[in-house]
């Protein structure tokens, strides 16, 4: 199984170039597998970590199935097991190590639809202005906040962006999102003049937009701290994220009359799908304006 689980993951690193999260995720789904599946595959002669891979079928993959959801697993998570899976098989059957794909019949649950978390536009304005020291790390902390607000950047979009990555004249961003897909992100005045500030602050001549205190290109979870840092300055409830304002962002230019198309390329969305769940939002506001105005609603 080893083998097969490397050749996949160099796959991954290589020809699809996955963030490093989808490595260690898709890894730790195909141990799971391996443990469950081994004992029903291996060849006893040649011991229990033989896994024969031609041997998996759609019966035993209804076993895993049924084995992860036992173990308590939320529907989300057996999804992304199955989806892991259903791109494994799919990667072995294109390469020739398997004549049947036996996961092509199985179906995956239905998971229920969770609408985005967001802010209204008041308290966005109220967490990105929290930040007011006039140190370093305040000044960074207003231009993170304004940017993931401004652009709706993810998170592993922000700490990889560089300075040669911005154009400060016309105020866009060129972002590196999932799979490393290159889009163009328009970045607004007040993001723009919050970086300038934080970097004639910092006096630093580091490639990376944003620094940690040692003077390192800061993490993900260093911009998932400032963000609680601040929620909990100003009170507001819990539950908010970095990805609150990328939330917000779309929303926000939505019930502003953005096109559904716009917004999923300023996202970096590949299909349209993803971005419509925005949609359900801005019905949900329509509906409650009508509910409120109409006389006979």
């Amino acid at each position: 199984m080893y083998r097969y689980i490397d050749k996949f993951i160099t796959y991954l690193k290589v020809e699809k170039e996955a963030s490093k999260h989808t490595i260690i995720n898709y890894s730790i789904d195909l141990q799971d597998f391996n443990k469950f599946v081994s004992p029903e595959t291996s060849d006893k002669s040649k011991g229990p970590d033989d896994f024969d891979v031609a041997k998996v079928d759609y019966l035993l993959l209804r076993k895993y199935l049924a084995h992860i959801k036992e173990k308590g697993f939320a529907k989300r998570t057996v999804a992304r097991k199955l989806a892991t899976l259903r791109s494994f098989f799919k990667f072995l059957y294109r390469e020739g190590y398997i004549k049947v794909n036996p996961i092509t019949s199985l179906s995956t649950p239905k998971l229920d639809k969770k609408l985005p978390v967001f802010l209204d536009e008041r308290d966005a304005v109220r967490l990105i202005e929290a930040p007011k020291g006039n140190d370093v790390q305040s000044f960074r902390d207003r231009a993170v906040l304004e940017t993931l607000y401004s652009t709706g950047m993810r998170v592993s979009e922000l700490v990889g962006l560089n300075l040669e990555n911005i154009d400060f004249i016309s105020g866009v961003a060129k972002v590196f999102g999932k799979g490393k897909k290159e889009r163009l992100a328009p970045i607004g005045d007040k993001a723009i003049k919050a970086i300038r500030d934080y970097l004639d602050k910092r006096k630093s001549t580091s490639r990376a937009v944003f620094l940690n205190k040692m003077g390192g290109r800061i993490s993900d979870r260093g911009i998932r701290r400032i963000v609680e840092k601040y929620i909990t300055a100003i009170s507001m409830r819990e539950g908010v994220s970095p990805h609150t304002l990328r939330h917000s962002f779309a929303t926000h230019l939505l019930n502003h009359g953005a096109d559904l198309r716009s917004v999923q390329e300023l996202l970096g969305h590949s299909n349209l799908s993803t971005t419509q769940i925005y949609t359900h939002i801005t019905t949900e506001r329509l509906r409650a304006v009508y509910d409120k105005a109409h006389p006979r609603a």
